[in-house]
């Protein structure tokens, strides 16, 4: 297990159990561990000068169960040209992102917007940018919303086979 950080020291925790405490010496970008696998609950508490300790935790996911949708904003301008951009993540059934998730995703909008692009980050992938479904990688992929010239609602919907599909609300508003 490595920890990248800016602190002084990482203290590790699988499922709660201590895994120990390394400091950091000279340029080290990261501390190492070696940790054998078990499902649960990697914590990592990373401490700073006496500072309030800084913890992250990474949870291993189940099966993939839902999508969730997360727009960088909710209200656009109806000028024909603004964008929204709607991340997707798809969740086990306890709201963790699952890392191999691969799910193919198929956007719809309805009301005064459309779709104008998809992508997933994945560099090798020969998927088309301008459609309206793109397979998930590492659990994530994008749609890009763009407004019509036309004030109103836009609904965005996220389906995939076998998991529970989402939506979200925008609002696309005159620009004055």
């Amino acid at each position: 297990m490595w920890a990248y950080t800016n602190c002084d020291s990482v203290e590790l925790f699988l499922n709660g159990s201590s895994c120990g405490t390394k400091a950091k010496a000279g340029d080290d970008l990261h501390l190492a561990w070696n940790v054998p696998f078990a499902a649960g609950t990697l914590k990592a508490v990373g401490h700073r000068a006496g500072k309030e300790p800084l913890v992250r935790e990474v949870k291993t996911a189940g099966a993939p169960a839902k999508i969730l949708l997360e727009a960088d904003r909710t209200a656009i301008v109806a000028d024909g040209r603004d964008l929204a951009f709607i991340t997707v993540k798809v969740l086990d059934e306890a709201g963790t992102v699952v890392p191999r998730a691969d799910n193919l995703v198929t956007f719809e909008v309805a009301g005064e917007g459309r779709v104008v692009g998809v992508d997933n980050g994945l560099q090798t992938s020969h998927e088309a940018f301008i459609a309206s479904s793109r397979k998930a990688f590492n659990g994530l992929c994008l749609a890009v919303i763009q407004s019509s010239e036309t004030a109103g609602h836009i609904t965005v919907r996220a389906r995939s086979a076998g998991l529970q599909e989402a939506s979200i609300e925008l609002v696309s508003r005159s620009a004055e």
